[in-house]
């Protein structure tokens, strides 16, 4: 009976030194964890000031070699039909446009039905094999800039951002 006791002991010892290695790595990661996402927040911190004290684009551009970034218009979400040798597919797309100019926006949201037809027909037109990578996705971001850009007289689309695109 005392012989179990001896076992029992060294055995519990064995798991509080578990126990006490597993806390100690925990408190490491975590410590890590925070110093990184501290890291990651003082330099995003750190860089809006210096876009709000030199707010010309001109200046901005110059300085650091970046374009200015234009009017942001988020567009509802798509949702079509795309062609596929097994069958029909669906296609779910989130996109942000950016403009060049205020003006745009304006025009955008007169001719918000023909802007989204535009874009409705145009990604049904595709097939799965056109926009499964990474060229088809670029070559499709391109196109519909050209087809905006054509419909629009006021202002111009300068990119297509993807927020969202999800193939079923």
């Amino acid at each position: 009976m005392a012989e179990n006791k001896t076992d029992d002991k060294s055995e519990e010892k064995g798991g509080g030194k578990l126990k006490l290695i597993l806390m100690i790595l925990g408190a490491v990661l975590l410590l890590a964890g925070v110093g990184v996402g501290a890291y990651f927040l003082g330099a995003g911190s750190a860089a809006k000031p210096e876009t709000v004290e030199k707010s010309p684009a001109a200046t901005q551009s110059a300085e650091t070699g970046v374009a200015p970034v234009g009017p942001m218009l988020p567009m509802d979400d798509f949702i079509v039909n795309i062609l596929d040798a097994e069958g029909t597919r669906y296609l779910k797309v989130s996109m942000t446009l950016e403009l060049l100019t205020p003006e745009g926006m304006l025009e955008i949201e007169e001719r918000k039905a023909q802007v989204r037809d535009t874009i409705l027909l145009y990604l049904g037109s595709k097939t799965f094999d056109e926009i499964r990578d990474l060229q088809g996705k670029l070559q499709l971001r391109a196109d519909l800039i050209g087809k905006l850009n054509a419909l629009l007289t006021k202002g111009k689309i300068k990119t297509i951002y993807f927020t969202d695109f999800v193939v079923q």
